[in-house]
């Protein structure tokens, strides 16, 4: 098949790289977003240019020359790897097959642009990804496919994201492609009482409420490191929280009970919260302990608001 690969960064430039070493299909064009200034040049960009294909970064499909250059290709397929631009019908379905597209989870659950982080503050113990037929609606349409896999109790979104539904999902993409070859590819039509929609998880949400109970305020600072990443208030100032365990105590939430070369106890309601890595505002990631001492931190201190 002729194939156009629309993407961005290292999703969209590792899919591209897979069906260009499988060799099974053409890939006739790269479509990615617009350069911006004083950024590097997006991965796929770069890789597609070293395969000496045609890369093409229209803001929008909104008129038709942009349209016309699409329909050019002659496409078979247009397989939409990590999108952020919207992409019309009438581009989508330019392509005999029309266009297929990706989302890390199992649709129509976390449609969004963080369909990463919310299962995991959620509390949620499985995930996956889908690959869908893209409609008008944000994340919406019948899925092509869908693969599932378990959130552990202590995942992180590296250990969701890089190291289950990333590597999945780039190989993938061959399969996908068997099945618009094969013709008649299967469509999974959504629950719309199960969907849900989550928008973008910001520091906005990020921010920790010790006095919640521990398995909320656990899920939270995993389900949002690295990024956005958990933050609390010390001292006047930000401090970012990042790697932690659940450990059992009691006390009064948001105090200091513990301190130790492991990290920092935080109480909240049930247990506590073993802090072992944080981020001082306008500073670098640093072992918990290590910052207790250099701010003199002792137990019985109060942490956050």
């Amino acid at each position: 098949m002729r194939l156009i690969v629309m993407g961005q960064q290292a999703f969209g430039k590792d899919v591209l790289a897979k069906l260009i070493e499988t060799g099974t299909d053409e890939v006739v064009a790269v479509y990615c977003e617009p350069d911006r200034e004083g950024k590097p040049v997006d991965p796929i960009k770069e890789y597609a240019l070293e395969q000496g294909l045609p890369v093409h970064q229209p803001a929008n499909f909104d008129d038709q020359t942009a349209l016309d250059t699409l329909a050019g290709f002659d496409a078979d397929l247009m397989v939409m790897a990590f999108v952020n631009v919207f992409v019309p019908g009438a581009a989508r379905d330019t392509p005999k097959f029309g266009s297929i597209c990706f989302h890390p989870s199992l649709l129509p659950l976390h449609r969004g642009p963080s369909a990463v982080n919310w299962p995991i503050i959620m509390g949620s113990t499985k995930s996956g990804y889908s690959w869908f037929y893209p409609s008008d609606g944000l994340d919406e349409g019948d899925s092509l496919l869908q693969w599932e896999c378990e959130i552990g109790p202590d995942d992180t979104v590296i250990d969701l994201y890089f190291k289950k539904i990333y590597p999945s999902a780039v190989d993938s993409v061959l399969q996908v492609c068997d099945l618009f070859r094969a013709g008649n590819p299967p469509r999974i039509v959504p629950d719309e009482s199960q969907a849900t929609y989550e928008r973008r998880c910001t520091t906005k949400h990020s921010r920790i409420e010790w006095h919640r109970p521990v398995k909320q305020v656990y899920d939270l600072i995993r389900g949002t490191n690295p990024a956005p990443g958990a933050w609390t208030e010390y001292d006047g100032g930000k401090l970012g929280i990042f790697d932690c365990a659940l450990v059992p105590g009691d006390g009064i939430s948001g105090r200091v009970r513990a301190i130790s070369e492991d990290g920092i106890e935080v109480q909240c309601v049930g247990g506590r919260i073993l802090v072992k890595r944080v981020r001082p505002e306008g500073e670098g990631k640093m072992a918990a302990s290590e910052w207790a001492a250099s701010v003199g931190l002792e137990p019985g201190a109060t942490i956050g608001t």
